[in-house]
């Protein structure tokens, strides 16, 4: 719980009670803001949830008008104790002073209590200046406070009320018919006082204490039926029970206070400790926040709203609920002012002062949600410039390199068969040329991957999915290499697979390119096939070196080469190209261990039902007829 002020600059509360005297007030405040060089001036207003109060609107809106035309702010809260209100508002809005009015109240009023002024600098402790400004006003008279019992609820304090009125009567009837004694029935009536006091409070139990002594001593103390007591014991008697039962109710009463006030102070605890705890989780976003204060506090809406400075407009920097949020805090219902360019607003109703405390916890764990947000998403944009950075200078590497190294060998073997120096023979030409395609075969493939990371980065990778027989795509995706170097072991009762027929071979060509590469010499890769419920997987498999656990996922990153091996011929693309393109089918690309060694590249790919066996080919020319 806020009971302290903490440094920050002057901030002059001004309490209003709809008075004419407020102009006057507001505009002291004004002149000790100007003195204390940047200070802020907020005006607020206290009324009671029953809505009982003797303030002018009209008046209200012109103090309103007087103090936002004088760099000010204004606030409606409710209460129903006006000095603890306006404490608890001055301390949930960190204010160093309070500005009062003298009292309007007459002379005699003060035997009911002190006024609110003399309340409030009592209470207001060593952190809080309090000014009581004289005026126009002073003792010209008011309407006194009406007293506010525990929020028992309307149907109790009713159901109070009629124990303590009717309840006396009802009994006296029952006790003119059977002679209990003056003992057993002041027992009776006083038992009815505690009932009152349970049901309705303070005020009910004092008013059956009253009636019942009344009935007491005219139907049962003599002189009977008359307002008098003969013998001074009787006297005693009644005394006693007016002051038990008076005493019993004022114990009721604060006992009901308590718990209500032990009930609250328990559910802030339980707010502050969920705000606690998104805190150090960081799991609480600013629309998931605005969203528990609107449920928290029954608002229609909420909105943190922020300006780059004091002259600039306000703008949304999140909102939840119906309706539009509020452009200005003073256009809501309640609004937190968290520094000079950050505020909460809420719409719906006006909250009460005390509600004010855990509010201004929300507001400035709002301010940290935000905050948070926006250093991820800077953290976000941060990394992907970083990987931009990444995988452009890992290209300028591959550009002067890898593709560099074809390039080369065609431009010499091209610059040899131009030379007229030298004769060349029919099998050296063919070597040449040969050369000249193996370079170009070279860059074709480089240069592909190069376009296929490149579509798949920026999310242009669009798939033409159709149903298609592992059989027609596998063998085409093996011209790259060797025929000797791949064996093959595809089912012919394999379902069919759903895919784009383009990706899945390039996929499979980069696949059994890598295995071919890794695999030892006079080693034939595997590839093979298999049903799995309602999936196909397709096995790469070769005897290479194999690759540690902790790198199996990082040989699918871009321009990632295990090992960097010398006779690695591409720039590392293959392998991020064909899991890009799994993906974009709705299939997965893993790597395991070969069992005795080596490398397994596991393809999932999406079977289609119903379609396997001998039937295959004849569905697959019914859909495309």
């Amino acid at each position: 719980r806020v009971s302290k002020i903490w440094g920050s600059r002057e901030r002059i509360v001004v309490g209003l009670t709809g008075g004419p005297e407020g102009r006057t007030l507001i505009r002291r405040a004004a002149r000790l803001a100007e003195k204390g060089a940047g200070g802020e001036v907020l005006a607020v207003y206290i009324s009671r949830t029953d809505g009982l109060t003797s303030a002018s609107p009209k008046e209200l809106a012109v103090q309103r008008t007087l103090v936002e035309d004088l760099g000010g702010t204004f606030h409606h809260v409710v209460g129903e104790d006006i000095p603890a209100a306006l404490l608890d508002f001055a301390r949930g809005v960190n204010a160093t002073q309070i500005v009062l009015g003298s009292s309007r109240r007459k002379p005699w009023q003060y035997i009911f209590g002190p006024g609110v002024g003399a309340t409030v600098a009592r209470e207001s402790g060593p952190d809080l200046d309090v000014h009581i400004v004289t005026h126009g006003e002073v003792a010209k008279g008011r309407g006194l406070p009406v007293a506010r019992g525990a929020r028992l609820g309307r149907s109790r304090i009713v159901a109070g009320w009629l124990v303590g009125i009717l309840g006396p009567i009802v009994l006296a009837l029952l006790l003119n018919a059977v002679d209990l004694g003056l003992a057993n029935d002041m027992l009776l009536f006083l038992a009815l006082t505690v009932a009152a006091a349970l049901l309705g409070g303070l005020s009910p139990a004092l008013a059956s204490a009253a009636f019942g002594s009344l009935l007491l001593n005219y139907y049962y103390t003599p002189p009977l039926h008359r307002l008098t007591v003969a013998d001074p014991r009787n006297i005693v008697a009644i005394v006693i029970f007016v002051a038990v039962a008076v005493s019993v109710a004022s114990v009721v009463d604060l006992a009901a206070r308590r718990t209500h006030q032990a009930a609250r102070l328990r559910a802030e605890s339980e707010i502050l400790s969920f705000l606690a705890g998104s805190v150090l989780r960081g799991e609480t976003s600013v629309d998931e926040l605005l969203e528990r204060v609107r449920e928290t506090f029954g608002m229609d809406a909420a909105a943190l709203l922020e300006r780059t400075s004091e002259v600039d407009p306000w703008t949304c920097a999140g909102s939840v609920g119906p309706g539009a949020a509020a452009e200005r805090p003073e256009d809501a219902d309640v609004e937190v002012l968290i520094g000079d360019h950050m505020a909460l607003a809420l719409s719906g109703r006006v909250l009460p002062a005390s509600d004010r405390r855990v509010l201004a916890a929300f507001a400035a764990q709002a301010v940290v949600a935000l905050d948070r947000q926006r250093l991820q998403q800077e953290a976000e944009q941060a990394r992907a410039l970083a990987e931009g950075n990444r995988i452009r200078t890992a290209l300028l590497a591959a550009v002067s390199h890898d593709l560099r190294t074809p390039l080369a060998g065609i431009k010499a073997s091209v610059t040899s068969l131009r030379s007229e120096d030298v004769e060349w023979s029919e099998e050296d030409r063919a070597e040449l040329l040969a050369s000249i395609e193996e370079g170009a075969d070279r860059l074709d493939h480089l240069v592909g991957n190069l376009l296929d990371m490149s579509r798949l980065q920026t999310g242009t990778v669009t798939p033409l999915f159709r149903t298609v027989d592992l059989d027609e795509v596998v063998p085409m995706a093996l011209g790259g290499v060797p025929e000797d170097s791949v064996e093959l072991d595809i089912p012919e009762t394999l379902p069919m697979v759903d895919v784009d027929a383009g990706l899945l071979e390039r996929t499979v060509a980069n696949l059994v390119e890598n295995a071919v590469k890794y695999s030892p010499f006079a080693t034939p890769v595997l590839v093979s096939a298999s049903a799995i419920a309602d999936r196909v997987e397709v096995r790469i498999v070769d005897r290479g070196p194999g690759v540690p656990d902790d790198a199996k996922e990082r040989i699918f990153e871009p321009f990632q080469r295990y090992g960097d091996a010398p006779r690695g011929a591409g720039v590392g693309l293959g392998l991020a190209v064909a899991r890009g393109f799994a993906e974009a089918m709705g299939g997965t690309l893993n790597a395991e261990d070969t069992p005795g060694g080596g490398l397994t590249m596991v393809l999932t790919l999406r079977a289609v039902e119903g379609l396997h066996g001998p039937v295959r080919l004849a569905e697959a020319e019914r859909q495309t007829t």
